[in-house]
């Protein structure tokens, strides 16, 4: 039986004391502080060869003014490589590849350092769940909760294997899809995909592209051809389940929080979206 474990993206243990980074020139001294992230996935799916193999946590320095220097990089922009660039600017180790990383991981880290940067406070904008008003709302990105992916309720789903993949029961075909965590580079091909499609005039496709990406076996068959047709022509009730699931099973953030309508008064929970305020805050 799983069990529902979340936490605040700031654990309630007693928090790991920061360090600091010190830089020297003459004349003049300062110090660079650095912080603990906890790490969605506890690094437990990582290979082990990987620096954060078994690790909860990983180091970060707060951000500094070259830093920002990335985020306004006009041509990492146009490259789509200046959050990229950042991650592994901050990351004291310097070992491992930002690509490498588990999506999730990613995201604690990239949370982390817009706190640590522009403070907690996020407002941006969105559109009403309800009456599809658009409208501001301030979010607090110290309420965002950690998913360890332990919590699958009643779901048919196993796993870890010896490979790190899950085994997920679908209801409709009966049938048992093996499914792997996507990492940094999974999801840039997703989009590399996505794009590819649009600038042809094809029809977008970012739910069986994404699926196409994580699932590993369907029925103990491998052959990727098989696996393509099989997800193009799932049941619909099956390719929900497999969502849900997959969703349940990767340790991420939840990045859904408390929000209010101001003009039809819905009160729901909202998930945060990453637009350009969320690193380039009007100030």
């Amino acid at each position: 039986m799983s069990r529902k474990n979340k936490d605040r993206l700031k654990s309630s243990s007693p928090p790991v004391p920061a360090t600091m980074q010190q830089h020297e020139a003459p004349g003049l001294s300062y110090v660079v502080p650095t912080e603990f992230v906890e790490l969605p996935s506890r690094g437990k799916h990582y290979p082990e060869d990987h620096s954060l193999c078994n690790k909860e946590v990983v180091e970060i320095r707060h951000m500094t003014a070259k830093d920002e220097d990335i985020l306004t990089s006009r041509s990492l922009l146009k490259k789509g490589l200046a959050i990229d660039r950042l991650i592994q600017s901050v990351l004291v180790e310097k070992s491992f590849d930002v690509d490498s990383l588990l999506v999730g991981d990613k995201n604690a880290i990239l949370i982390q350092t817009r706190i640590h940067a522009y403070g907690a406070e996020y407002e941006t904008k969105v559109l009403c769940p309800s009456c599809s008003t658009p409208g501001s709302n301030n979010f607090n990105l110290m309420e965002v909760e950690l998913n360890h992916g332990d919590d699958w309720g009643e779901l048919n789903v196993s796993g870890p294997t010896e490979h790190g993949t899950y085994s997920v029961g679908l209801p409709k075909s009966g049938l048992a899809v093996e499914v792997r965590l996507l990492t940094g580079r999974d999801e840039k091909n997703v989009m590399k995909i996505i794009e590819n499609r649009r600038k042809h005039n094809l029809m977008e496709t970012p739910v069986t592209t994404q699926m196409k990406q994580f699932v590993v076996s369907v029925g103990g068959h491998t052959d990727r051809a098989q696996l393509n047709n099989f997800i193009e022509n799932m049941p619909t009730l099956d390719a929900q389940y497999l969502r849900v699931a997959y969703n349940r099973i990767v340790p991420n953030i939840d990045m859904t929080l408390p929000y209010s309508c101001a003009e039809c008064g819905t009160e729901s929970r909202l998930e945060v979206p990453f637009t350009a305020d969320f690193f380039w805050p009007n100030r």
